[in-house]
């Protein structure tokens, strides 16, 4: 009898360990090449258009349009003082880049020529930006005014003017959309994260990120309505409910995070360190750092194409730390790079 209870459950056996390799392979990330792009200028928010396979770089005084698959420079936008991210309305045709230089600005571009259509006035440090197509706005943050900013994308191009901003009480740095309404933007002065609830156009609650601080990197899981922060001080990827702000769970991760991503149920966290912090859901409501994948120093931003599940990472070659020497070391002219992460089989 217990023998063959045995033989019977085997084949049980192998099918359910077929059945979760796939998953198990999903942890498994790694550099799986580098384009070398070059150009003048640092570098901010990476975003990746799925639909076209596009990667839209801010680089200071100007924008360079990408081709995911082959890295090649498709187009270069220029006119920014300081730029930091890119939101695309491709229903609009419509491209948007925050300048948060002087005055503050955002530059409208056309999605398929890349050529400048306008630029409306903003608040100065225009900074991180977003479309959100449930309530069918360009969102942006000023950090520098602590306000959230917002507009139609069919906006006048020339003419146009952003909609009165939202007091966030705090010094904004991202912000992610539940798709309901409901907006999560991070304040890295006062460690917390602002709800704003955008049909009432107010903030309705700020949520405490401790024991994580300086909150930075923020993404947004929609269908288990959890919220992935990246903080500085102390370094930590937060997970939290974005129901009500709870704490499930607070993971240690590299120095200088810019940003979290999700793809593939998995978060990820990129540090200027350089390490990608990969973060797996292990038991229910229960997150644990599951693989740290090593990339070049400075790729502290990244855009997930969800639809290859690849990851691209800005950053350049540094110039050598001389002893005691206060801030960062110095960008080499013109050493530029993607580097793409993707899954492999192991």
């Amino acid at each position: 009898m217990r023998m063959k209870n045995l033989v019977a459950t085997k084949p049980l056996t192998l099918l359910l360990l077929a059945v979760s390799l796939p998953a198990l392979a999903q942890a498994n990330w790694e550099v799986k090449k580098t384009f070398p792009i070059g150009g003048q200028g640092s570098w901010d928010y990476l975003t990746v258009d799925p639909a076209t396979h596009r990667l839209f770089v801010p680089r200071s005084t100007h924008t360079m349009v990408i081709d995911a698959d082959s890295g090649k420079t498709l187009g270069d936008i220029p006119g920014q003082r300081n730029a930091h991210g890119v939101a695309i309305v491709p229903e609009a045709n419509r491209g948007f880049i925050s300048d948060g230089g002087g005055d503050g600005a955002v530059i409208i571009f056309d999605l398929k020529t890349y050529a400048t259509l306008g630029k409306i006035t903003a608040q100065p440090d225009a900074d991180g930006i977003i479309y959100d197509a449930s309530v069918n706005r360009v969102l942006v943050v000023s950090g520098d005014g602590g306000t959230l900013m917002s507009f139609k994308p069919d906006i006048d191009p020339t003419n146009g003017r952003i909609e009165a901003p939202i007091e966030l009480g705090g010094k904004p740095e991202f912000l992610a959309s539940d798709g309901n309404g409901k907006l999560y933007i991070n304040l890295v002065d006062k460690d917390n994260v602002a709800v704003v609830d955008f049909k009432a156009r107010k903030v309705i609650a700020h949520w405490p990120v401790a024991p994580g601080g300086s909150p930075v990197g923020m993404s947004i899981d929609t269908k288990s309505r959890r919220l992935f922060i990246g903080c500085r001080k102390p370094q930590k990827l937060i997970v939290m409910s974005a129901d009500n702000g709870k704490i499930l769970s607070d993971l240690p991760i590299g120095a200088g995070v810019d940003a979290t991503t999700i793809d593939s149920g998995q978060a990820f966290a990129s540090c200027r360190d350089g390490s990608l912090a990969v973060a797996k859901e292990t038991s229910p409501g229960k997150f644990e750092i599951v693989q740290t994948v090593k990339t070049p120093q400075g790729a502290r931003t990244m855009g997930v194409d969800r639809t290859t599940h690849t990851i691209y990472l800005p950053t350049a070659e540094f110039e050598e730390a001389k002893p005691g020497a206060a801030g960062r070391p110095a960008m080499k002219s013109g050493i530029f790079m993607i580097v793409v992460v993707a899954h492999y089989a192991p």
